[in-house]
């Protein structure tokens, strides 16, 4: 698979820039998130890369008919309500595991929001792992993969740098970055 995911790759004109790092655990954002052609492109990335790499999905793709796929390509459901516990839930995975990785979609929707959700950097700092910022970008086709980032634990601190990469990235559909609002809790 990982040739004939280069070879598509190739064929639409997409090129991989930078490198996955060589950690054992480390999440990665992907963004924007504007178009479901993010997915394909994704999975296609990370076949083309032969990288072990789960993702987190809202839970109705796991449902039938499709849900046996999204988890056999290494889905893990996630039910977006405020009573979960998902941060913790996904510390402990990467708690107990010796190589974990996994990526998402901060945004969590493709439409426009006014707040990107703050989930992925409160399980980096807890785990004690990176965060790679994963840009696609439609206007040069390209996907970017950018040095790890090791949050400093200051939410503040660290998420306007992280805002500020995703707006130097054209997704497939306009889409504004929001601001970083200062967030005083964490986010499920």
């Amino acid at each position: 698979m990982r040739r004939v995911s280069q070879l598509i790759l190739r064929c639409f004109g997409w090129e991989i820039v930078g490198q996955l790092p060589n950690l054992n655990k480390y999440i990665i954002i992907v963004g924007p998130h504007t178009s479901n052609w993010d997915f394909v492109i994704g999975i296609l990335v990370r076949s083309a890369l032969a990288a072990d790499i789960r993702f987190l999905g809202k839970h109705q793709l796991f449902n039938f008919p499709f849900g046996w796929f999204f988890r056999a390509i290494g889905g893990v459901p996630v039910y977006r309500n405020k009573d979960n516990a998902l941060v913790e839930q996904v510390v402990t995975m990467f708690n107990s595991r010796e190589r974990f990785v996994i990526g998402l979609a901060p945004e969590g929707t493709r439409r426009n929001i006014t707040r990107w959700r703050s989930g992925f950097y409160h399980i980096a700092h807890h785990a004690k792992i990176d965060i790679v910022m994963v840009g696609i970008d439609f206007s040069a086709k390209e996907i970017i993969l950018n040095a790890p980032m090791t949050p400093c634990g200051d939410i503040d601190q660290d998420f306007p740098i992280i805002l500020d990469y995703f707006r130097t990235v054209t997704g497939r559909f306009a889409k504004e970055i929001p601001a970083h609002q200062p967030v005083t809790k964490i986010e499920r």
